[in-house]
């Protein structure tokens, strides 16, 4: 286990501090590879006992991971040092959360995680959820559930290198591609028994783009299409995480960076996760350094602009017909309202807008009771 201490400038020297105002230090740990934990005890940044002198804080060079709300929570040592453990009793902790609605499924020589709620028999039709990149179907567990009370059979999987599922590593027997997703995706859905045409929902970036280029490809599978928050336009931004894991070097160490999905989630949202959400976005980057690899693989195939011009192009008037909710989080600090907007503009007698307001990138997490409301009544 490797240690890092860090203090204020021993220049004026620190005087005593009692107990009762000594409340500048705190306990961190972060697991930044899967083989090593760094334990970093803060520095003291200013206490009330030195009269209301304002020091600066000491330089922290792992800051990007402990300035994010969640994980200071989720990171701090409890007060008895037995309890501390190490990253494998971490993960003992919480390693069966997270998996609700879910089983395991081999399909295409890879062994996928999928949740379903709902059964074959319910009279609404069937419902196949994709989630986006960095992370995984868990996002949809509470729709899910109540989209199974409405009448619907849903499933969402975690694809491949995401979640749950398996992560192979790149070169053998699957190398993260955009084909590569569509052609799994196939055997999947056969392997499912889920018969066409479906309900499909897709939401985020990367992989949630694959499920739209998907339904390009096969629109005769397809009876209606729901978007959430997904890059449509030629004009789509790409967040600074994907920009960054395609950095030589800097996007390794960026890809196994254990809190990364959840600070993903936390930075196109208006709020906070708590902390037993994060504990289940970060668990896959805890348990190997396969989602990382995986993730930083996919990132560094995909053409993000060429991708986002074949949808703005293919969802167009006159190249698509089958009907369309744009089910839009109005506070997303990735993609502005501005977007979804414009992509009606470009087929407005297909495409239903309907704003969620509260909610940021990812609706399902943020407000999942307004997403269902959305998709009953387009459904």
């Amino acid at each position: 286990m490797a240690s890092v201490l860090l203090f204020s400038p021993p220049n004026p020297p620190c005087p005593k501090i009692p107990k009762k105002a000594n409340q500048g230090f705190t306990k961190r740990f972060l697991r930044l590879v899967p083989s090593r934990r760094v334990v970093i005890t803060a520095a003291l940044e200013k206490d009330e006992g030195r009269g209301g002198e304002d020091k600066t804080p000491a330089f922290n060079p792992f800051g990007f991971v402990t300035d994010n709300p969640s994980s200071r929570e989720a990171i701090q040592l409890p007060e008895s040092p037995a309890e501390a453990g190490n990253v494998g009793q971490m993960l003992y902790r919480i390693e069966d959360k997270g998996k609700e609605y879910g089983s395991y499924v081999k399909s295409g020589g890879f062994r996928w995680f999928v949740r379903e709620t709902g059964s074959s028999e319910s009279r609404r039709g069937t419902v196949v959820f994709i989630h986006g990149a960095p992370t995984q179907s868990y996002s949809y567990r509470v729709v899910m559930a109540q989209m199974a009370d409405a009448g619907f059979h849903c499933f969402a999987p975690d694809w491949i290198g995401f979640g749950f599922s398996e992560k192979p590593q790149p070169g053998y027997g699957f190398n993260y591609t955009e084909e590569e997703f569509h052609e799994e995706f196939d055997k999947i859905l056969e392997v499912l028994s889920i018969k066409s045409p479906l309900l499909l929902v897709v939401q985020g970036f990367l992989v949630g783009s694959y499920g739209l280029t998907w339904a390009l490809k096969n629109p005769s599978r397809i009876s209606k299409l729901a978007i959430l928050n997904s890059p449509l336009t030629a004009k789509s931004s790409i967040p600074g995480l994907f920009q960054q894991l395609r950095i030589p070097l800097f996007g390794e160490f960026t890809s196994q960076n254990a809190v990364m999905a959840e600070r993903f989630i936390e930075a196109g949202s208006p709020y906070v996760l708590k902390l037993e959400k994060a504990d289940v976005y970060r668990l896959p980057y805890l348990a190997s350094s396969g989602p990382g690899f995986a993730l930083l693989e996919a990132a560094r195939k995909a053409d993000f602009k060429d991708i986002s011009s074949r949808i703005e192009t293919g969802f167009s008037s006159g190249r698509w017909d089958i009907p369309i909710l744009l089910a839009w989080g109005v506070s997303d600090k990735y993609l502005p309202k501005s977007e979804a907007e414009e992509f009606q503009k470009g087929n407005p007698d297909i495409v239903k807008l309907t704003m969620i307001e509260g909610s940021g990138h990812m609706p399902q997490e943020d407000w999942p009771e307004k997403v269902v409301d959305a998709l009953r009544t387009f459904l």
